[in-house]
């Protein structure tokens, strides 16, 4: 019997995991998928918006604003790299400018600091490659970039060090309250919580209904990116949107935390809760806009292009309820990311406001190592590892520069992967522009060596994914 089971391990409930990990209760996360971070958590723009264009009294724009000031802080204790770039709105004519303005007026009243309106002369000192056409921009000095999954995947972790459990392959079918506790069922196996909290993304309709809870609906929104090489990875320094429509904050350019360039999201409200597919139309589309926003970007630099599914909810707005030990986070679109840490903290306050006993826990471990610690040391300090560990000398992965010491680190470090792209999420490894042409034997053999599964059963990304079929003449 646990205390609390959270729902989806996505950043919202990795979030959640991680604050109620602070306090003497047993936790357990259940996720459908094979890893964490599966679902919009994996493909999305991984920006800490400044909470500008939530409309004024939202939950958006409470939960955006508090989170955004509480990011850098919980990036820190985690060891999830940070970086406060800033973000600029442009516009192109008077018709945006005024746009820009309401959107200087509604950040003001939701509280964001330093917002200004900026015109081309100034844009141009601050990036010098914006595009020929930009004439305004709103300025957002408080905006940052993250990687949503690495911090998906340091609160969980960091939860599970303190003693949270984390299921994965538990696709919930049914949940149903047995005097005070839930009893929450996948096909194959049950566990009993006295409170839960869904935070299930896309599904987060589906579990609500499971305790009578129609209220509302969520349906995706899909939106495709492109990923350039490293190499373009300086063409800007904030993250330049274009002015934002009913559909959402438009198609962005910006750096990664990592030193890539990504470009998009397109916006398609689509039925199928797992269609991920990229389309010719949807990538023409995030070329053509970000070619307006940013000039000199090269497309034939792009490494990879992929597909996320934003949870969009009936209310338009988050959806945030409590009732009967149940808490409901649903439609945690953006600026989901950014609100995340905060939304926990009120999940939390929630569940003690049900009951859930209020007692810190006395020996809470606050802080993780940073997988990347390795890449960011100086020769001497990497020398003096490799002195007491010889396998940080061998380099893996070329494009990343992943070494064998960082990826067995990985696979024995909370929440362990057990595939190639749970590796890759981890550490980089074939995410650079061969996408694991030269490293994926390498990690494989390690994946085989370090967990025991079988080298021809590895697989990909989950069940049905296997590299390796069968083997060759020369093989038997």
């Amino acid at each position: 019997m646990y205390d609390v089971a959270v729902i989806g391990a996505g950043v919202v409930g990795a979030m959640v995991a991680h604050e109620l990990a602070k306090y003497d209760v047993s936790i357990c996360i259940l996720e459908k998928r094979s890893d964490v971070a599966m679902g919009a958590t994996r493909a999305n723009s991984a920006i800490v918006h400044a909470g500008f264009d939530a409309a004024v009294g939202s939950l958006k724009a409470k939960f955006n604003v508090q989170g955004s000031k509480m990011m850098q802080k919980i990036c820190s204790e985690l060891g999830v790299k940070y970086i406060n770039n800033g973000s600029l709105v442009v516009g192109f004519d008077e018709t945006d400018k005024k746009t820009l303005e309401n959107l200087l007026e509604r950040g003001i009243q939701n509280g964001v600091e330093g917002l200004e309106i900026i015109e081309r002369d100034e844009i141009l000192a601050l990036e010098p490659n914006i595009g020929k056409d930009v004439k305004y921009a709103l300025r957002a000095p408080t905006g940052a970039i993250v990687c949503p999954y690495e911090l998906a995947l340091a609160g969980i972790g960091n939860a599970m060090d303190n003693g949270a459990d984390l299921f994965c392959n538990f696709d919930v079918q049914s949940i149903e309250k047995k005097g005070d506790f839930f009893e929450i069922s996948s096909k194959t196996s049950k566990i009993q919580a006295k409170y839960a909290v869904n935070c299930a993304g896309v599904y987060s309709d589906n579990i609500a209904k499971m305790v009578d809870d129609i209220d509302f609906d969520v349906h995706p929104r899909r939106g495709e990116y492109m990923l350039l090489d490293k190499e373009c990875g300086s063409l800007v320094t904030h993250t330049i949107f274009c002015t934002p429509s009913v559909m959402g904050k438009g198609i962005l350019v910006s750096p990664t935390v990592d030193g890539n360039l990504l470009l998009g999201p397109t916006a398609q409200d689509i039925e199928d809760k797992d269609d991920t597919k990229t389309t010719m139309d949807g990538l023409a589309s995030v070329r053509a806009q970000a070619s307006r926003n940013v000039s000199g970007i090269n497309f034939s630099k792009v490494i990879t292009s992929f597909t996320g599914l934003r949870s969009v909810g009936s209310t338009h707005d988050f959806i945030i309820n409590a009732k009967d030990n149940f808490v409901n986070l649903a439609g945690i679109e953006s600026p989901g990311l950014s609100a995340s840490p905060a939304i926990a903290v009120h999940a939390a306050d929630l569940l003690f406001g049900m009951g859930l006993p209020k007692t810190p826990k006395k020996d809470h471990i606050s802080t993780r190592e940073a997988l990347h610690k390795f890449r960011e040391m100086s020769i001497e300090e990497k020398n003096e590892v490799i002195k007491k560990d010889p396998r940080y000398a061998r380099i893996v992965c070329r494009c990343e520069l992943v070494t064998e010491g960082e990826i067995v680190k990985a696979l024995t470090t909370n929440p362990k992967p057990r595939d190639l792209d749970g590796v890759k999420r981890r550490t980089r490894s074939g995410m650079g522009r061969c996408q694991g042409g030269f490293c994926t034997p390498y990690v494989m053999e390690l994946i085989a060596k370090h967990t025991g599964t079988p080298y021809d059963k590895i697989t990909k990304s989950s069940k049905g994914s296997q590299i390796l079929v069968g083997k060759t003449d020369k093989g038997k």
